[in-house]
């Protein structure tokens, strides 16, 4: 149900459910659960990309199974997939969505849980639980963060699907890119963006979180001011300023 492929500091993770549009259940929730454990664990992995395979980035929860389960076991799986998208959040590594087709549900917040977004003009997304009669599980703080907040209402409270323009007009999306460029575009992005070394990434990343967080006292900068006078900091400052002198 996943693909991961890891060179050059970058690693694609592909959502491979094609036939049921790559949504959400159990297995796959468990697959992804496995897969961060082995991204995390990769010292030299600066990028992470999430996909999907077929006609879907990701179409959200698995209705078919969620019509089965009991009202225990739905809330505990909806517990690990709040869980999940949390997971993808803290990774170290800047995540990328590269988005193409549906991002519905809980994939909108796949999506939305990860640092940049790339969609084909072909994406769609919405939040449709509202029109089935309950509320998203998980994800309404993050997307609150990344959408303006008129725009993020709008979606979960109308239940309605945005095509990729609009979605890039509401800051939902970073590029709208035509499908047949839309993998190269974003390798293209996450190979510029693993130029740079991973601690600094990631120092950034905490950054970010943290005022998210609203933390007080001590100012987050500070929390990566160590790192301006690491090794590897002090040879890249050593260089940029030799090739700057005349």
């Amino acid at each position: 149900m996943i693909a991961l492929e890891a060179k050059d500091g970058v690693a694609w993770l592909r959502l491979d459910r094609p036939e049921a549009l790559n949504a959400l259940n159990g297995a796959l929730t468990l697959a992804l659960e496995e897969a961060l454990e082995r991204v995390a664990a990769l010292p030299d992995l600066r990028v992470l990309v999430v996909a999907g395979r077929g006609r879907a980035f990701c179409a959200g929860n698995d209705i078919a199974e969620m019509a089965g389960l009991t009202g225990e076991a739905a809330e505990a799986l909806t517990t690990r997939q709040a869980r999940l998208m949390d997971r993808f959040a803290r990774l170290p590594q800047v995540t990328i969505a590269a988005i193409d087709g549906h991002a519905l549900g809980g994939g909108l917040m796949l999506a939305v849980a990860q640092d940049l977004r790339v969609a084909s003009d072909r994406a769609r997304f919405g939040l449709p639980e509202v029109t089935l009669g309950f509320n998203p599980g998980y994800g309404i703080a993050r997307l609150l963060d990344v959408v303006p907040g008129g725009f993020a209402r709008e979606l979960l409270l109308t239940g309605r699907t945005v095509h990729a323009s609009e979605a890039l007009r509401m800051g939902l999306v970073n590029r709208v890119v035509a499908p047949a460029t839309l993998e190269a575009t974003v390798a293209a992005l996450a190979s510029d963006v693993a130029r740079s070394p991973r601690a600094g990434l990631a120092a950034t990343k905490e950054i970010v979180a943290a005022i998210r967080r609203g933390e007080r006292g001590r100012e987050p900068e500070a929390y990566g001011a160590a790192l301006r006078t690491s090794p590897e900091a002090r040879a890249r400052i050593r260089a940029f300023v030799e090739r700057k002198r005349p």
